[in-house]
């Protein structure tokens, strides 16, 4: 699996917002928000990378589980999320971290800013109120990379829009699609089942199927598969 530079982002529309960077261990985030909000951004990833972190000593086998792992009601908010939304998608845990990490530091800066955009690795949270978002896909080496866009129309709504690869980036898939992108009002929600419905792609004749998958994932919007030439799309998704 290729490794490739973050320079999409200087694809990212700012749509007026202030743009800022945080960047704290394996977390990097491109941040677009009404006002410099950077400190209370900086406080967030911290406080939710140490509960993370903070789980993972305790339990050492959550962070290689390729599986659900079993509810833990006395685990921090973002690993109850993350173990419930991996479970309906048949995934591990960290599958969806990238997402969970989006989603809620996303959700905390709403306190400061109406209008919120965080992209964490290809994982997108929005909210925006009275502006459309259009989100460019980055498909590796295949002849759609950057030609396919997905407009989404938040009107104040939360939208996670995330990315998985089975050819591009450091993260561990099954699968051989060049991107998978799903939407749903959870970002980490769309991360885990991104990531399950990558594993299901190793050839185009698989497209269709991992489309039907996704869209049965409970809270999934819509799904979008690039394999080489190929692409497929399903549900509440529209293309820019």
């Amino acid at each position: 699996m290729e490794y490739h530079k973050r320079t999409y982002r200087n694809r990212i529309s700012k749509k007026g917002l202030v743009s800022f960077q945080v960047k704290i261990k394996e977390t990097d985030l491109y941040i677009g928000a009404d006002s410099d909000c950077e400190d209370a951004a900086v406080q967030s990833v911290r406080r939710h990378r140490e509960s993370i972190e903070e789980y993972i000593r305790h339990n050492p086998p959550f962070i290689n589980s390729m599986t659900p792992v079993e509810m833990d009601e006395f685990a921090p908010a973002i690993i109850r999320e993350m173990m419930e939304t991996s479970s309906r998608c048949g995934v591990g845990p960290m599958a969806s971290v990238a997402g969970a990490i989006a989603r809620n530091v996303g959700l905390d800066l709403m306190k400061y800013s109406d209008n919120v955009i965080i992209e964490n690795g290809g994982d997108i949270f929005l909210r925006l109120m009275n502006k459309d978002a259009t989100v460019g896909i980055f498909a590796g080496d295949s002849p759609l990379s950057y030609k396919v866009s997905l407009r989404t129309k938040c009107g104040g709504a939360i939208v996670g829009v995330c990315t998985s690869s089975g050819t591009v980036g450091h993260s561990l898939s099954f699968g051989r699609a060049d991107a998978v992108c799903v939407t749903s009002e959870s970002a980490t929600l769309a991360d885990a089942a991104a990531t399950a419905v990558c594993n299901r792609v190793r050839r185009a004749g698989d497209i269709k199927d991992a489309l039907d998958f996704g869209l049965r994932i409970e809270g999934v919007m819509g799904a979008l598969i690039i394999m080489g030439d190929k692409l497929g799309i399903l549900g509440d998704m529209e293309l820019a």
